[in-house]
């Protein structure tokens, strides 16, 4: 079965049905049916193939949120064609690196983006619907074996040189059926989308199960506080997909706006970061609903996600999806029990394929079939399964391991703390020791931050320095960039 067989329901069964509404370059809104998106893609896929493109050739497109992402997306699948979405906020040294890995056949942006791919066939897509209009409107079927690579998603690269996950059609289909079947998203749904396409999270999670359910999906460009009371009252989504900072930023609005808001809503899902307990609270009060959280990964899509019908466990990404299987090991790989802290490693048909043009990357990243997803976690005697960060975060100090997400949690208790994030600096006695950097409201307490620590644990993990910053630094997707933190000095304590 490929990808797009999931979705004829949709685009041939519901072709009279509206699919998406968006903006158009003169801010008025537009509407298009799931007939209209297959007969677009049909005719982008007779384009490309006019360009000279074969299956199995990769397509870069470089992209905001708008509907030629979508069309280019769908001619792909139908056609056989790797795709291979560049994120937005890249400029020319990661953009470089990732067309110099890929070798795109063919680059799709927009003017002045343009110009960033000098060296490659270029398309622009301010014109891709003129030129594909003059293409055939009739159906692109290939056969196209479910393990052949469908995308070619790179990793945000916070601490090296971003990789290729290679996702096949099997890797979508099955991530796709799980969230359908899990989340209980159907055609009577309204899908509010404002993360970035280019990243798996509004890439897989959202318009994959918008496409395999038929719900109706609003497509915004970007997030934006200041608009979310118009997006939410006016469309009246059911479905939301938002990262912890939409969510601390929905927070922001009125409590009536809050309440209009949730009441019309069936389901608030967080995901691409860990959601702070205080912030599911202040949210589940605020909006009448209780985040629904899970956790997944560029390399495997969706791992493990708390139930829709169930608790919902402040803290927890939940229990392992239909189909996945999970483990927790140490560095010798012996398997862990409830409750102790080790390495997450996953399998199942969402983990990848590999990295693409790195045997020894996807050799290091799969042992005897598991993916070292490089998270710590534990887990529940009831299955419950809770990270505890990267294992590359561990603080070594004086022997002893300390766990960051565990400070950044007590720290997030605290009045007036909207954010806190714990890194490990070079000590001479004790190897390491815990600095916090704090995003707050107004002027931090030391002191009181000190004391909070102490009051709720050991010695050896309250923090050296409490550190006032404006923003943390943050990928599109809102994960932590800790190496571009500013550097800790005990002098200026």
């Amino acid at each position: 079965m490929q990808l797009v067989d999931l979705f004829a329901s949709s685009l041939i069964g519901q072709a009279d049905e509206v699919a998406i509404e968006f903006e158009r370059a003169n801010g008025r809104l537009a509407t298009l049916t799931f007939g209209d998106l297959h007969t677009r893609s049909n005719r982008v896929a007779h384009l490309l193939t006019r360009r000279g493109l074969q299956p199995g050739d990769r397509v870069a497109v470089y992209l905001p949120n708008r509907i030629e992402f979508i069309d280019v997306l769908l001619a792909c699948l139908k056609s056989g064609f790797i795709f291979v979405p560049i994120n937005v906020l890249y400029r020319e040294r990661e953009i470089g690196h990732i067309v110099g890995d890929a070798s795109p056949r063919l680059v799709v942006a927009a003017g002045d983006a343009l110009d960033a791919f000098p060296d490659l066939d270029r398309l622009d897509a301010d014109d891709l619907t003129r030129e594909a209009s003059r293409e055939s409107p009739n159906g692109v079927k290939r056969a196209i074996d479910g393990d052949a690579p469908a995308a070619l998603v790179y990793t945000s690269g916070t601490t090296g040189r971003s990789k290729g996950a290679i996702l096949t059609h099997n890797n979508f289909l099955a991530n796709t059926a799980n969230l359908v079947t899990c989340w209980r998203i159907t055609a009577a749904d309204r899908y509010l989308a404002v993360l970035p396409l280019f990243h798996v999270h509004g890439l897989a999670n959202g318009v994959m199960t918008w496409l395999a359910s038929g719900c109706r999906m609003r497509l915004v460009e970007r997030f934006d506080i200041r608009r979310a009371e118009q997006l939410f009252l006016a469309f009246r989504p059911t479905l939301f997909f938002g990262v912890p900072t939409v969510y601390v930023r929905l927070l922001e609005l009125p409590p009536d706006v809050a309440v209009a808001i949730g009441a019309g809503m069936r389901l608030f899902v967080s995901g691409s970061a860990p959601l702070p307990a205080p912030v599911f609270a202040a949210f589940h009060e605020r909006f009448g609903h209780p985040i629904l959280e899970r956790y997944g990964m560029s390399e495997t899509l969706m791992n493990i996600s708390n139930p829709y019908a169930g608790e919902r466990r402040p803290g927890s990404v939940g229990q392992p999806l239909p189909g996945v299987s999970t483990r927790i090991v140490t560095p010798d790989l012996t398997e862990m029990t409830n409750g102790e802290i080790g390495e997450l490693h996953v399998r199942g048909p969402n983990v990848f394929a590999g990295y693409w043009g790195r045997p020894d990357a996807t050799a290091a990243a799969v042992v005897d079939g598991w993916f070292r997803t490089g998270d710590l976690a534990e887990r529940s005697e009831d299955g419950y399964y809770t990270l505890r960060g990267r294992r590359t975060d561990l603080i070594i100090s004086g022997g002893f391991n300390i766990y960051p997400r565990e400070i950044e949690e007590v720290l997030g208790t605290a009045p007036g703390i909207r954010e806190a994030v714990v890194v490990g600096v070079p000590d001479p006695r004790r190897g390491e020791l815990p600095v916090a950097y704090i995003v707050a409201d107004g002027v931090i307490d030391k002191a009181s931050l000190d004391q909070l620590c102490r009051r709720s644990l050991a010695s050896f993990k309250v923090p050296r320095a409490f550190i006032r910053v404006d923003a943390l630094p943050r990928t599109a997707l809102g994960k932590v960039q800790k190496h571009l933190l500013p550097p800790w000095r005990p002098e200026a304590e």
